[in-house]
């Protein structure tokens, strides 16, 4: 996830994922339905109704981590490679996109999970599903703590609180694991996710392409201060955005559909 691209692009897809899962959740409380996916009817009993009943959440998954995966090699400037052999030396190279890739491919993973588990099964196994889930998300946080170990001033504290939105969402999706039709738990996990993608994009503009036009600088406390004062409005925009969002799914199913 370096440079701007390697935090746009994961950023949007987490971000995105989020919305899909406050639509999710949200729809299943307005119906008084079960959290987990609401079984489907075929639209028409053509060629097309297999079509119609597959989940594609598991194969947009997939899509993203291969994409993730072309841009993050395409970045890496020259050849790349593992371990290099000069003068007899055995040097690592290229730690944090072999960091950025581990965790790409973890996501591919997840993504064959849910396709497997939602579409080939004769039965969905949600266990299964969330056990991906869990993996990543403790890979992702594992990599990020070791991720940050050069890093300071702007780029030190908003990764720290990035940090901690991959913690909290670890913590929920342990606990979903557990008890998988909670729905408080899954709010917070839509939540945690829309921070997690928000943020993720936030980093790439400051660090690489600021708004303001003027770069933001590790020796200014007060740049350093206003990371967090940023992140709190991050927090208090979605936390506004997830009403929207529930208002409009009570419109929607209520009154449209």
């Amino acid at each position: 996830m370096g440079g701007f691209e390697g935090h746009l692009y994961p950023g949007l897809s987490l971000f995105l994922y989020g919305l899909y899962h406050a639509r999710l959740i949200f729809r299943a409380l307005i119906r008084n339905s079960p959290v987990q996916y609401l079984p489907r009817c075929p639209w028409s009993k053509g060629r097309w109704a297999r079509l119609q009943q597959i989940y594609y959440v598991g194969l947009v998954k997939i899509l993203s981590a291969c994409i993730l995966v072309a841009q993050e090699l395409h970045s890496i400037p020259g050849q790349f490679v593992f371990i290099s052999k000069i003068y007899h030396q055995r040097n690592f190279l290229y730690r944090k996109q072999w960091q950025h890739l581990t965790l790409y491919v973890t996501f591919f993973l997840s993504g064959c999970v849910d396709v497997v588990s939602q579409n080939l099964l004769p039965q969905r196994c949600a266990a299964l599903e969330q056990s991906a889930q869990v993996l990543g998300m403790f890979l992702l946080l594992s990599l990020m703590v070791s991720h940050i170990q050069d890093s300071e001033g702007v780029e030190l504290q908003s990764h720290m609180l990035l940090i901690q939105v991959i913690f909290l969402l670890t913590l929920v999706v342990i606990a979903e694991f557990w008890a998988p039709n909670v729905l408080q738990l899954w709010v917070m996990k839509a939540f945690l996710y829309l921070i997690l993608g928000s943020w993720l994009m936030q980093i790439g503009f400051m660090l690489y392409k600021p708004i303001s036009g003027h770069k933001w600088m590790d020796d200014d406390k007060n740049d350093i201060i206003f990371v967090t004062t940023f992140f709190c409005w991050h927090v208090a925009f979605l936390a506004i955005l997830m009403t929207w969002i529930y208002g409009f799914s009570f419109w929607w199913y209520c009154y449209v559909c």
